[in-house]
Order: C-alpha cells, then sequence, then structure tokens
C-alpha cells in the first residue's frame, strides 16, 4: 500500500457536486492498493498514521499526533499512486490492484484507520470522479510504502 499523508487546515471530497466528506484539523489520506497488499500492510499503516506526530505541540514542534490533537480524518482510494512511468510518457497503472480485490482491502483499511483512531473516519468513495479539495496546513506532506517498512 502507498499512503499519501496530508496534514489538512481543511480538506473535503465532492462526488457529483455533493460533498460526501468535510474536515477541518486532520489528515487526508491518499491511499493506492495492490494486489500484493495483506492484512499485515493495513494493520501496520493503519497504526503509523494514526501515530503520526506531524500536529504541533504547545512548544510549536510537530510532537503530537492526530487523536491527540483531535482531529479527523478523510481516506480516499488512488489507483494512480501506483503509476509507473519508466516507459514513454502514458502512465501504466499495471501494480494497482483490480477493483474485486482492492474494495475489500480498502474497507478493511477504513476500519483498521477508524479502530486506531477511535472514532469514525470520513471517505471518497472507490472508483467514483472524485473533487478533492485541500489547505494543507504546513505544508505537511508525508508519503508511505508499506513495501519499504525497513
Amino acid at each position: 500500500m502507498i499512503a499519501v499523508i496530508q496534514r489538512t487546515a481543511r480538506a473535503s471530497v465532492t462526488i457529483s457536486k455533493q460533498t460526501k466528506a468535510s474536515i477541518g484539523l486532520g489528515l487526508l489520506v491518499l491511499v493506492g492498493i495492490e494486489d500484493a497488499d495483506t492484512q499485515e500492510d493495513i494493520d501496520w499503516l493503519a497504526q503509523k498514521i494514526v501515530n503520526l506526530r506531524v500536529f504541533n505541540d504547545v512548544q510549536g514542534v510537530m510532537n503530537v499526533n492526530v487523536k491527540d490533537a483531535g482531529g479527523d480524518i478523510i481516506v480516499v482510494s488512488q489507483f494512480t499512486l501506483h503509476a509507473s512511468t519508466r516507459k514513454g510518457n502514458r502512465p501504466s497503472y499495471i501494480k494497482a490492484a483490480k477493483p474485486d480485490v482492492a474494495i475489500p482491502l480498502y474497507e478493511k483499511f477504513i476500519t483498521a484507520v477508524q479502530l486506531q483512531l477511535e472514532k469514525t473516519i470520513q471517505t471518497g468513495e472507490f472508483g467514483a470522479d472524485m473533487q478533492v479539495e485541500l489547505i494543507n496546513d504546513g505544508p505537511v506532506t508525508i508519503l508511505i510504502d508499506t513495501k519499504n517498512k525497513v
């Protein structure tokens, strides 16, 4: 799994001109799933995201995680994170899992993040044409690939 985690002052997801998700302080997580992903990847990534200390403490140092900051999370599936641009100018998405594999893993990931955060999170809609708006606070953007844990 690949995740792009962005600290937000505000973020939202709109589908067909309807707001599907909206948060203030928190994290916007774009997640790409591949066939090789397992429950171990899901659990490790969910724990890592919720415990990332990317919010400022009283001294202004990034030393607080989203849970302790009282923030929210939006998770959006994004297969394009697995784009390969090695050949030519048209990205290949061969590593991205097909919906029959990706949807159950995406749903398990949402559940795992909610368990770690200990509250309901918001999401995009798998496979939908979404407009994602973000005010990236900082900016703080972290890229995590579960295949590079070591």
